[in-house]
């Protein structure tokens, strides 16, 4: 078994509605409670780390999947949303939607049927969606489009 290690190193101050500092190998940035969850809104945040992780993976495990099945991507891009809700002051990370969008030269039925099957099982492969298996509700909107160049 091979395993990898990542580290961090997080530095705080003044309580709930105080700022941090996040330094790692490739990130270093400030952290803070965001203002939607009335912080100072600071940097970033975990729940968008959390949807960063997410959709970085998401997107690198498409690009693999669509490379290994020999498909000509001419653009692969995201957009990407996380739900939280909030009852009675617990706050509760529901749901990160993924939304490719995969432009292709030529596009046939059964070549867009082949991509969105690859789009969905990118989500069911992800280290990282494995990982929010269970808590998170992960979703898949794949946009797949024709090159209209």
């Amino acid at each position: 078994m091979v395993q990898h290690k990542f580290t961090m190193g997080l530095t705080w101050s003044d309580g709930r509605n105080g700022t941090g500092n996040i330094t790692a190998s490739n990130l270093q940035t400030q952290i803070s409670i965001p203002r939607e969850m009335n912080g100072p809104g600071i940097g970033t945040n975990p729940d968008e780390m959390l949807l960063g992780a997410a959709a970085t993976c998401y997107l690198i495990t498409l690009a693999a999947l669509l490379e290994r099945s020999e498909i000509d991507v001419l653009e692969l891009s995201m957009q990407a949303e996380g739900f939280v809700s909030v009852e009675n002051g617990v706050f509760t990370y529901e749901k990160i939607v993924h939304k490719p969008k995969i432009i292709v030269q030529e596009l046939s039925e059964h070549l867009e049927r082949r991509i969105d099957r690859l789009a969905q099982k990118a989500e069911q492969t992800c280290m990282i969606s494995k990982a929010l298996k269970g808590n998170v509700v992960i979703v898949c909107e794949a946009q797949i489009l024709e090159t209209s160049i």
